[in-house]
């Protein structure tokens, strides 16, 4: 049955009214258990500041909503190896491909290593080391509504130790992606990390990561460069509603030609929570190179956190015949 462009329009802003009114009533979150999932995200991502809910054709970006599948073309396996600051290091992979019958399909990893640290008595002798680790395994699922609308659904089980402890946790993930090909345009929405824990470290239960984005996507007329924009950590606690929409980045993407790409962006909340000199460091902002070959895509992103404190990413696509 053909839908006219006015209904579905209708239908979308329906769809996006109900889940800002969703959001609205959210319990505020602040501080989170596996806190992780906030960071672990692609070179090409982090070099558009993660400005991303609206990026198509990028298999990694099903963390940040899993609608996008629906725009991949072929299968890939892509992976991604993050050096936080000091020894803490992480990483994920993303394997997507089209099941007949079903929709397109997304299987993710991702880890966090917090590196290793000294065991000591109580009379502070070293009798050893331990280290802690959060895990994180994910399926996608995303399917068209019709030739402009997308929805998808990730399902995830969330895994944390420490010495002599451990957590448990589910979690659920869903995007919608709305594109307009005539405009150059994409919006899309998404809710990440809605879920609970399973078992905890000492009986306190804690809270997810609650994330919900919006965003836009804007590939420029007459000029190689394509803008995306987003509204981000629309449920963290504030003093007042209208203060959440200073968590806003914004990247651009510069075409160099078919096979070399440029990137910057720009975090405000990231900005706003370092706790620098705002005038005299680069918090906030990222900047990355993506590189286009026939055999594998390889994507590199820095990140400045704060006064000496950079993350740098390295990412790698390889499509599957």
């Amino acid at each position: 049955m053909n839908r006219s462009p006015h209904s579905i329009r209708v239908r979308f802003a329906v769809i996006m009214v109900g889940c800002a009114c969703v959001a609205a009533n959210l319990p505020a979150q602040q501080t989170f258990i596996f806190n992780f999932l906030r960071s672990t995200i692609s070179a090409r991502i982090a070099g558009l500041g993660g400005a991303t809910v609206a990026v198509t054709d990028d298999p990694a970006n099903v963390v940040i909503n899993p609608a996008v599948l629906t725009t991949v073309d072929s299968s890939t396996v892509t992976a991604t190896f993050i050096k936080h600051v000091l020894d803490i290091n992480a990483g994920y992979a993303t394997y997507n491909r089209s099941v007949e019958g079903l929709g397109d399909m997304g299987f993710t990893v991702g880890y966090l290593n917090y590196g290793s640290f000294s065991r000591t008595s109580v009379t502070g002798d070293r009798t050893g080391s331990f280290a802690a680790n959060d895990l994180a395994v994910s399926v996608s699922l995303a399917n068209e509504i019709d030739s402009l609308i997308s929805y998808g659904v990730t399902a995830k089980v969330l895994h944390s130790t420490i010495p002599d402890m451990s957590s448990t946790a589910i979690a659920v993930d869903a995007g919608i992606l709305y594109r307009m090909p005539a405009r150059r345009l994409n919006i899309g929405l998404s809710i990440l990390n809605v879920g609970t824990q399973l078992s905890t470290y000492d009986g306190v239960r804690d809270r997810l990561p609650l994330d919900m984005r919006l965003g836009l996507s804007h590939r420029l007329r007459g000029l190689p460069l394509l803008v995306n924009f987003s509204l981000n950590h629309l449920t963290d606690e504030t003093d007042n509603v209208l203060d959440r929409l200073q968590n806003f980045s914004i990247g651009g993407e510069l075409y160099l030609g078919k096979v070399l790409q440029a990137r910057l962006s720009y975090d405000n909340r990231l900005r706003n929570t370092s706790g620098v000199n705002i005038a005299s460091q680069l918090s906030g902002l990222s900047a990355g190179v993506g590189l286009r070959l026939t055999s594998f895509s390889f994507d590199y992103a820095y990140s400045a956190l704060g006064a000496a404190a950079v993350m740098h990413r390295l990412s790698l696509v390889v499509p599957i015949q």
